[in-house]
């Protein structure tokens, strides 16, 4: 099993709330991927979705605040980007290259994940087998980030690193950790 923990980090030119920090950890044991974000804030300070009776697969969880990670396989161009809502809605998308022929992956038709909220920490769990679009012998290679919407209608965007001019979680040299 591969196992890591990491700290995200805002993009250097947005303001952040004091103390708000992003940790946790990342594993894969054969295709069983398990990842948890730890949000540790005022979370008063920030939009935080209320719990869903219903949640679904939707578009554009990015507008709002999002947990977020992207898988590429090593040694291709083609990802997949995962979406987590707090609210408990999600999206996974496929892409043959950087930003490139984008479209839902059909081959996930349910993505189930826990979120606990407390007064000062949002804890989020997801425990998924990549096998319907991984196989386990690949190599993949991951981008950890989070969208944090604050309640004065700022945004902004954390990751495990920040390699552009600009907040942009789908360029491929970020995705650092090897899985």
């Amino acid at each position: 099993m591969n196992s890591q923990t990491f700290s995200l980090q805002p993009f250097p030119s947005t303001e952040s709330l004091a103390n708000l920090e992003i940790t946790g950890d990342i594993s894969r044991d054969i295709n069983q991927l398990s990842i948890g974000y730890n949000l540790t804030a005022d979370l008063k300070e920030i939009v935080v979705a209320p719990p869903s009776n219903t949640p679904s697969r939707k578009h554009q969880l990015w507008e709002d605040t999002c947990f977020e990670f992207f898988l590429g396989i090593k040694n291709s161009q083609q990802y997949w980007e995962f979406n987590l809502s707090p609210a408990g809605h999600w999206n996974v998308y496929r892409f043959d290259a950087y930003r490139q022929g984008m479209r839902e992956e059909t081959a996930l038709t349910i993505l189930p994940f826990d979120v606990k909220n407390h007064t000062d920490k949002l804890v989020l769990t997801l425990n998924i087998d990549l096998d319907k679009i991984i196989s386990p012998e690949q190599i993949i290679e991951v981008a950890i980030t989070t969208v944090i919407k604050c309640k004065d209608n700022g945004v902004t965007y954390w990751a495990l690193t920040h390699r552009g001019t600009k907040p942009d979680f789908h360029l491929r040299d970020s995705f650092i950790l090897e899985l």
